[in-house]
């Protein structure tokens, strides 16, 4: 599912985030919906974009009396596999080199880093 959740543009994200907060299957027009508050996308667009989505595997379509569209992947699991993908591509797969990216750009904040001090402590000797 990796490399399929790589594959997610910045305009399929938008239609993912939408999904993954609906929290259930929903229809075609309240998908339509929803993205209006963001977007000023025709019709067609979303469609578009549904039906990529759909050919790399990260949504489904399921016909009731009408099209309902569901993610197949979590946000969780997005979030894990562009983080790799970021590491891997830019970082050379030092995560270390990413943190010190963002704290030498003023990218994270004093609190942040007080909260990943304290979810590595917990993690540490955890595979």
């Amino acid at each position: 599912m990796r490399n399929a959740c790589e594959k997610i543009s910045g305009s399929e994200l938008t239609v993912m985030r939408v999904l993954w907060e609906a929290g259930e299957p929903i229809p075609l027009s309240v998908l339509r919906e929803r993205l209006a508050q963001e977007r000023s996308w025709e019709p067609s667009t979303v469609k578009t974009l549904l039906r990529r989505l759909c050919t790399k595997g990260v949504v489904a379509q399921e016909k009731r009396e009408v099209f309902y569209y569901m993610p197949l992947v979590s946000e969780a699991e997005y979030h894990e596999s562009a983080a790799g993908a970021l590491l891997d591509q830019v970082f050379g797969g030092s995560a270390a080199g990413l943190v010190a990216s963002l704290v030498n750009g003023n990218r994270i904040s004093d609190g942040e880093l007080d909260e990943l001090r304290r979810y590595l402590e917990s993690r540490k000797g955890k595979p």
